[in-house]
């Protein structure tokens, strides 16, 4: 669950909120499943860095120089959290949206996860935690035009008259100043989300948390056992129902029909648990057998906990039935750009190493994994 902190300061953030979006398509109008695909490029949290997105994507050739859909029929899964410790989130959203439509006219897929990221910001929550996890740059980008445009040029004034004063404080400093006034004013925070549901929440409620892909789940944080049991069309499915009744009791003044949410802000949802990134593996060892069952999947896919690789192999754990693609993508994190591509059964790390630095016997291993079992034999680490 989140910090008694938090929770005291989710109530009053939300009271802000008096935004209706439109209705989210129906559950069975949104699939989270699929079959048959040959390739999937992933790529882990992204937290406003456009640019290494962009390089990602290139180098990946999920798109072309001109920054349209290149990859044909495969499938490009972004596992969420866009947003937050970086400057262009917006930039990304739009990139996103476009890659989208483009992908579905040639057969091919975009699959954007939401993060806890996403989450926070949708209700305003972000605000209340003690890190400075919005920067002026994304703050400023997601304010309405009108409202933005009045506080520039309150801003130009304000610089005007400092220079007619002979002030010495650099002009960064004070432009620096009056936005981070702007980020601790709870109208103007109030006007930031306002606008951030208006513009990009209704895209980003139809999103899925979790999906399946032939036999590999894709999830930012991960899925314990008890949601596990759940499968995956109930995840998304209650998360989307949770998330739109705080939206639709915000916009009729009313309290929310579910009291309790039930994987909403929780610590333990698959958009905030950890611990398939950093419990040690033998004290999770037969769980993490019982969440694959559970979700019939060979492998799962997540992110949310920052892992700095060294070689492919370090972004694995439980032999391979794990992998992490959050590397430190950002700036703000200083990791590599990385991609995992997905071919054939075939688990292949963009950006880190090449096939001459790495263990070629984890590749032939997930391709055993995820065809005809067993292809080759698995040796224990270390022997």
């Amino acid at each position: 669950m989140l910090p008694a902190s938090t929770k005291r300061a989710f109530i009053p953030l939300l009271s802000l909120l008096f935004l209706a979006g439109p209705a989210v398509r129906a559950a069975e109008d949104i699939p989270c499943q699929w079959t048959g695909v040959e390739k999937t490029i992933v790529i882990g949290d992204i937290h406003g860095d456009y640019e290494r997105f962009a390089e990602i994507l290139r180098g990946t050739g999920v798109i072309d120089a001109d920054l349209h859909w290149a990859a044909g029929t495969s499938h490009f899964v972004q596992t969420g959290d866009v947003l937050d410790r970086g400057p262009d989130a917006r930039k990304i959203f739009d990139l996103l949206m476009r890659l989208e439509k483009e992908a579905e006219e040639v057969g091919g897929k975009v699959h954007a996860l939401l993060g806890n990221h996403e989450e926070l910001n949708l209700t305003g929550i972000v605000f209340s935690s003690n890190s400075d996890y919005v920067t002026l740059d994304q703050f400023i980008s997601f304010l309405p035009d009108s409202y933005r445009r009045q506080q520039e040029d309150a801003l130009r004034k304000k610089i005007l008259k400092a220079r007619t004063r002979g002030r010495r404080t650099s002009e960064k400093q004070t432009i620096d100043a009056f936005w981070e006034a702007q980020v601790k004013d709870p109208s103007a925070q109030r006007l930031y989300v306002l606008n951030f549901n208006e513009q990009y929440g209704p895209w980003l409620r139809r999103l899925n948390v979790a999906i399946k892909i032939n036999e590999v789940v894709f999830v930012h944080g991960g899925i314990s056992e008890k949601y596990s049991k759940w499968g995956l069309q109930e995840i998304n499915d209650r998360y989307r129902m949770e998330l739109n009744d705080i939206v639709r009791a915000l916009h009729n003044s009313e309290p929310p029909r579910i009291a309790q949410p039930s994987i909403v802000y929780r610590g333990d949802s698959p958009l905030w648990y950890r611990e398939l990134a950093t419990v040690p593996e033998e004290d999770l060892k037969e769980e993490v057998d019982d969440i694959l069952e559970n979700l019939g999947a060979k492998v799962m896919i997540i992110a949310h906990t920052p892992t700095i690789p060294r070689t492919p192999r370090d972004m694995q754990r439980f032999g391979g039935r794990v992998w992490i693609v959050d590397t430190g993508i950002s700036r703000a994190y200083r990791g590599p750009a990385s991609a995992l591509i997905i071919q054939n059964g075939d688990f292949q790390v963009w950006g880190i190493g090449n096939e001459k630095d790495c263990d070629a016997e984890p590749f032939y291993f997930f391709r055993s994994l995820l065809g005809r079992w067993p292809l080759v034999p698995n040796p224990a680490p270390g022997g």
